[in-house]
């Protein structure tokens, strides 16, 4: 664990690339071969949105970077936050506890929390007007939803005292944990629910992007399936019966468009049904 921990301490930029573009390869040629639909549609035409909201993602990312290694080493140093408060323990659970809670925060209450208020939602629903979830939409996030979870994700570092290489392992984790959850592949039934017992399957997330409640407010976790468990919002939904958009926004032309993409957020709000 040690070993691994120095190595994300130090990440280059060019192996966090890797990461990024190597599993967008690895579940892209993946669901050539197993598609879970079988999308009439043109790939590359699909994701180029989303590669753009990719691309915007990683700038804003790389921009506001210098908040989290600031935030890190300002807690590790005042021996600051949740894990360093504990009692000592094993380097490994100290590793896992802290990718556990920055999870929780960084990723399954922020995501919540965009689903309850309203005019986070609305900045959301480019993330859930996508027709055709497949690995790109992973990433399929308005510039403005990269804002919101970063400063979710340094309010975790700082309230858990994640160091920086905790925080770089589970960023890590968090961007092919999404590729795969989002990729359009078909596991074995079984296996994907043996799996979604202890990490977010893409059976388990796809209920997510069903188009209507209540499964719209559904399994918010990216990587670890606890919290949806813990907190009450796990449902499950036959992949048969799977809708892929949002009722409220249901044009899918439109949806495919960049310019109305980045508009979205601005529309007036409609209340989703059931």
């Amino acid at each position: 664990m040690e070993t691994i921990l120095d190595y994300f301490e130090t990440i280059p930029s060019l192996h966090r690339s890797l990461i990024l573009v190597g599993g967008i390869t690895l579940f892209w040629l993946l669901e050539g071969i197993l598609p879970l639909v079988n999308f009439n549609y043109k790939k590359w035409r699909h994701a180029l949105p989303n590669l753009f909201f990719t691309l915007t993602t990683i700038i804003i990312n790389f921009a506001l970077a210098f908040l989290l290694l600031k935030t890190s080493d300002w807690v590790k140093l005042n021996d600051f936050g949740i894990i360093n408060w504990l009692s000592e323990m094993p380097l490994w659970l100290y590793a896992i506890l802290g990718v556990l809670l920055l999870d929780f925060i960084g990723a399954y209450l922020a995501h919540y929390t965009e689903h309850k208020v309203k005019v986070l939602w609305m900045v959301h629903l480019v993330h859930h007007s996508d027709h055709e979830v497949d690995t790109t939409t992973a990433n399929r996030h308005h510039p403005l939803e990269s804002v919101i979870r970063f400063i979710f994700t340094l309010f975790g570092v700082f309230i858990i005292g994640a160091p920086i290489e905790i925080v770089m392992l589970y960023q890590s984790l968090s961007l092919i944990s999404t590729q795969f959850n989002h990729a359009n592949i078909r596991l074995n039934r079984t296996l994907d629910k043996i799996i979604s017992f202890l990490i977010v399957s893409p059976d388990m997330h796809k209920v997510h992007h069903h188009y209507k409640l209540p499964y719209t407010d559904s399994n918010y976790g990216n990587i670890f399936s606890i919290w949806d468990r813990l907190f009450g919002t796990f449902m499950t939904l036959d992949r048969e019966q799977l809708i892929y958009g949002v009722d409220t926004f249901p044009n899918a032309e439109e949806n495919k468009s960049l310019k109305h993409l980045l508009k979205l957020p601005f529309h007036k709000y409609r209340k989703p049904t059931e």
